[in-house]
């Protein structure tokens, strides 16, 4: 369950990778020094528990859960990781002896930027509960140089700035070359027609490898220990022909036009340039990660003919829906399936979580772009829709219109919802009402064919962070009172209304609520010189601003 270290270990360990990295004594190293030999320490922590667990998922031959979303918003990772192994008194008290406060330790880890919102925050919570509750589970996004933006308001309005997370951040990423892989874009598709066999030939394409940068994700009181896989985009191509001639911007120019898929989260796409960026970041993500998720598989059971009851891929929101017909591509172009089998397997793999309920923010791709881009995909996907077509006529009783909204290319474009839902063997909303919402208006005509795929998953929140870190006078009065089941089942929390009644346990809760508000009139005072009344109502809302 918990790592169980002594303080005299973790004081030994502390103490040679300061030696070994950074030359430095206890005594000589700085905050930030601290910072990263405490997280290198946590994270050779977490792989060893991370293989170990990965023996026995393979052992038993379980199923496994891979999660793919442009967003993970992790937060920091050294405080939940100390946590969730049970090593935060330990760390506390051997920095304390070097005269180290572990407050100020957390304070040097800057925010991954690996997200912006609600999307990234839901993946984040559910790779904290997969690994809690024991489930073998993935994550795959990019590996962002750059967040969204960082946000500064001058004169009321609003400017931004990179987000440089990565000189803080890199400690908690190991880099994985040994599952790197080539990502295919542009160029043409022949279709050839050998010996009784039809296949396809695709040339003249740009090649970008994609390199895996693992980030270990603790649970709580568990032996489970999630990954989360991210890809980062590196090209070797040069011309030479320019190198050698001086010109060395244009010889290099297409490294950078190349790697500019993993620089920043969301690059503006009121322009072409930034819609072919977003729809190569897309397809990087999905290409790489289904590539690693069949090597996987293949690695253990040499097949795939049993992917569908060894691996559940999820795709949150639309824009990792890609993986569709790339998992399609793979299984045609590369292991020679029918298109019968190779569909079989895939919609009995995916499951889809929708994240708005506006059909103008449901992602759709000009088809001419998203052709050149991505021919072979723009091939399959062609067929996914006309097969799904003829499927519907004679459900919808030949109702054109039906047809036509439900249709995956219409009007010159690709919808991915659409292709979302088509594929899928579940779709669920994020509350109940959203769920209810999508049923009634959003997809009504899929709800209509196929009642079964529909189902809610209620968005959930890290409670532990919420409750056990950022509040430890709350629960030290919850374990006294109720116990402490309610960290990992919250809904033992519905033990403390026998207490609601409870005078003494009501002053006491009033003390620490007037407590929690010194310590936020404090962090205001110091960090934007501005005086609060502790007396007054504290009204706060949290929300991330976009442009």
């Amino acid at each position: 369950m918990q790592t169980a270290m002594t303080k005299e270990k973790m004081k030994q360990l502390l103490t040679t990778i300061l030696d070994r990295e950074f030359s430095v004594s206890p005594q000589e190293a700085s905050n930030e020094q601290y910072y990263r030999a405490l997280a290198l320490l946590v994270v050779s922590q977490l792989k060893r528990k991370y293989d170990d667990f990965n023996m026995q998922v393979n052992a038993g031959g379980k199923k496994r859960i891979y999660y793919l979303c442009m967003e993970f918003l992790m937060g920091r990772s050294l405080k939940n990781n100390l946590f969730n192994l049970g090593l935060r008194d330990t760390a506390a008290q051997v920095l304390a002896g070097f005269d180290v406060n572990l407050e100020d330790i957390y304070e040097c880890e800057p925010d991954a930027g690996l997200g912006n919102g609600g999307l990234g925050r839901l993946a984040a919570c559910y790779m904290d509960a997969l690994a809690t509750t024991g489930y073998p589970a993935v994550g795959y996004s990019i590996c962002y140089e750059f967040g969204i933006f960082r946000q500064k308001l001058v004169n009321g309005w609003q400017t931004e700035e990179p987000d440089n997370w990565l000189p803080g951040g890199d400690v908690w990423l190991v880099r994985r070359d040994d599952r790197t892989v080539e990502v295919h874009f542009d160029g043409q598709v022949d279709e050839i027609y050998d010996d009784g066999y039809y296949y396809f030939s695709h040339r003249n394409y740009t090649k970008i490898k994609a390199v895996p940068y693992d980030m270990y994700v603790s649970g709580y009181n568990s032996d489970a220990v999630a990954c989360l896989r991210l890809w980062k985009a590196e090209s070797d191509h040069i011309d030479m022909e320019s190198f050698n001639k001086g010109d060395y911007v244009r010889a290099l120019g297409q490294n950078s036009m190349n790697e500019a898929i993993s620089k920043i989260l969301y690059p503006n796409d009121n322009h072409i340039e930034g819609k072919s960026l977003r729809l190569r970041q897309q397809y990087f993500l999905t290409c790489a990660s289904i590539s690693d998720i069949v090597t996987t598989h293949m690695k253990n059971y040499r097949t795939l003919e049993n992917l569908a009851d060894k691996v559940a891929i999820h795709i949150n929101d639309t824009h990792p829906a890609l993986a569709i017909p790339e998992l399609m591509r793979v299984l045609l172009d590369d292991c020679g399936y029918s298109w019968e089998k190779s569909w079989d397997i895939v919609t009995h793999t995916f499951a889809y979580t929708n994240h708005t309920v506006l059909s103008e923010a449901l992602e759709k791709w000009n088809e001419d772009l998203f052709k050149s881009v991505l021919p072979r995909i723009y091939q399959i996907v062609k067929e996914i829709n006309e097969r799904y077509c003829r499927e519907l006529y004679p459900k919808t009783g030949g109702d054109l219109d039906m047809i036509s909204r439900m249709s995956i290319c219409a009007y010159h474009q690709i919808r991915m919802a659409n292709l979302s839902v088509c594929a899928s063997h579940h779709v669920n909303g994020v509350s109940a009402l959203h769920s209810q919402i999508i049923k009634d208006d959003v997809f009504k005509d899929f709800y209509k064919i196929n009642p079964e795929k529909f189902t809610n998953v209620t968005n959930g929140i890290a409670a532990r962070r919420w409750l056990n870190q950022s509040n430890p006078g709350l629960t030290s009065l919850l374990q006294e009172l109720i116990g402490a089941g309610f960290e990992k089942d919250m809904a033992n929390l519905s033990k403390f209304k026998k207490y609601a009644k409870d005078t003494a346990v009501l002053d006491r809760l009033g003390a620490i609520k007037r407590e929690n508000k010194l310590r936020l009139a404090k962090y205001i005072h110091e960090h934007m010189g501005i005086d609060v009344n502790c007396d007054s109502i504290f009204d706060v809302q949290v929300k991330r601003l976009h442009e």
